[in-house]
């Protein structure tokens, strides 16, 4: 056999392969392509994605652009951060009757503090030649790390208007049943 027309057999055949390799990704491109637009309608139809259904926590993710558990990667926090939240947890009484002292929220809170500052300050742009200080000037990192901080602390905010709104909601039917002194007659 000769060179020219072994070459033009191998090109034949490769030509064959890589055609019939984009004709299936084509195909696949189109089945998901529908795919896609079915999931769309049908979470649309059940309320996932608009604002409006969302829970709370759904909507702060939104918001910030980014999720709870990225911003406690970011800030290294290992607690759990929406437990925390709370306060007056049973895990925070333990943690108080531990002999530690603090709050299970004290804590992260520190801990959350200790992170930030420790990131920020290393993220921080250089100082001006002939100054100390400065860090290694990465604004999308520091930028990341006051977003999650940010989100941490939204979240706790949500958090602490549920807890009062719960407390507002027991409080509110026991005054009501109970009669006023200035109704009563003597």
């Amino acid at each position: 056999m000769s060179l020219p027309k072994t070459l033009a057999q191998i090109l034949f055949v490769g030509t064959q392969i890589v055609g019939r390799a984009l004709l299936e990704a084509g195909r696949q491109a189109g089945r998901n392509a529908r795919a896609g637009r079915v999931e769309a309608s049908a979470a649309g139809a059940a309320g996932v994605g608009s604002g409006s259904a969302a829970s709370p926590s759904d909507q702060l993710t939104r918001t910030h652009r980014m999720t709870l558990d990225e911003a406690k990667l970011i800030l290294n926090l290992k607690q759990d951060v929406s437990a925390a939240g709370l306060g007056g947890s049973a895990s925070a009484a333990a943690g108080a009757a531990a002999g530690e002292g603090k709050s299970i929220l004290d804590q992260v809170r520190e801990a959350m503090v200790k992170n930030y500052d420790h990131l920020f300050a290393t993220n921080a742009p250089p100082a001006p030649k002939g100054q100390k200080g400065g860090g290694a000037g990465s604004f999308y990192i520091q930028s990341k790390v006051v977003r999650a901080r940010e989100r941490i602390e939204a979240e706790w905010g949500l958090l602490d208007a549920g807890k009062k709104a719960e407390a507002e909601a027991s409080e509110g039917p026991a005054a009501e049943n109970k009669p006023d002194q200035a109704d009563k007659k003597p």
